[in-house]
């Protein structure tokens, strides 16, 4: 065990190209400040508002909360690095980086769950639906989420802290991952990487499957209703489905590597650390009426003509 020789990696970061580099700094920090601003602004509509009350905009402020917070973990460093002449990160700094990573994105992962089961209840069993997600339910499922992503996040750090680095300390990323970091160990982690694809991958499929079959279940459901409560249920599942099939995709092909696909898995890890969280509060806006309603409420024409 140990890293006595390696004190700080190099992060090889997305281009080599110098006229690239400084149109990603403009580009990733406008898209920083999307996601930051977009969905801030969902989060705060949705706590100033009644919208809270409703178990559905209770997950979706989660969601947006996460997608700041797991963005936050990598996109600053990437936009600084864009710039930088040496991409370093100490070895502390890189494992922090890794661990906050998995844990935002799991969390993300666990509510999107969430979301479906909720879905689910209201479209499925309307009858009972205030009994089945009341406020305590929403609460244990949030915990919940948050308890299954750390346990996920703490065994991929102890798997990378048991590992001896010796070598070479350039980590073919922009941000420190798992996969990268097994590829700079001085040891044979073939083992660790069979461990993390059946860990992580299968579970990112199969959640994404069950996620696929949950919808299709309210889809189908949603056939036999009346025409005005179906195309409002439509149009909401709609702009879950589009999250799911955005973040998953991506993540599946990085956590089930068909050959040596760093170069694809950079390409992936940006779609979902940078392009899903700023497309995010698009999806749940644009196609949301009560949204835009409760987003007039608070921030905007209600007050002014209330202040008049």
């Amino acid at each position: 065990m140990g890293h006595e020789n390696i004190t700080e990696f190099i992060l090889l970061g997305l281009f080599t190209d110098e006229n690239v580099k400084a149109s990603c700094f403009v580009l990733f920090l406008l898209c920083y400040i999307a996601i930051l601003s977009g969905n801030l602004l969902i989060l705060l509509t949705i706590r100033g508002s009644c919208l809270s009350e409703q178990p559905m905009y209770f997950f979706i402020s989660y969601l947006s909360l996460m997608d700041v917070c797991f963005t936050s973990t990598v996109a600053p460093k990437l936009i600084i690095d864009s710039l930088a002449q040496q991409k370093t990160i100490s070895y502390n700094s890189c494992m922090a980086q890794m661990f906050y990573a998995h844990f935002f994105g799991a969390t993300e992962i666990f509510i999107l769950v969430a979301m479906a089961y909720d879905r689910y209840a209201a479209i499925c069993r309307p009858l009972h639906y205030m009994v089945i997600m009341n406020r305590q339910v929403c609460y244990v499922l949030v915990m919940a989420s948050a308890m299954g992503a750390f346990s996920h996040s703490i065994m991929q750090v102890l798997i990378i802290i048991g590992l001896p680095f010796c070598g070479p300390n350039q980590i073919d990323h922009y941000f420190c991952d798992v996969f990268p970091l097994l590829k700079l160990a001085c040891t044979d982690t073939r083992l660790w990487v069979i461990a993390i694809i059946t860990t992580t991958g299968v579970l990112s499929i199969l959640t994404f499957v069950a996620l696929v079959i949950s919808y299709i279940i309210i889809l189908s459901t949603l056939r036999t209703r009346s025409s005005e409560g179906c195309r409002k249920a439509l149009s909401t599942c709609g702009s879950h489905i589009t999250v799911v099939f955005m973040f998953f995709l991506p993540l599946i092909f990085t956590y089930v590597p068909t050959a040596d696909s760093v170069r694809n898995d950079k390409v992936f890890a940006l779609f979902y650390t940078m392009i899903v969280p700023m497309f995010n509060p698009l999806i749940y806006t644009l196609r949301n009426t009560d949204m835009k309603n409760a987003m007039r409420k608070v921030w905007g024409r209600d007050k002014l003509s209330a202040g008049k």
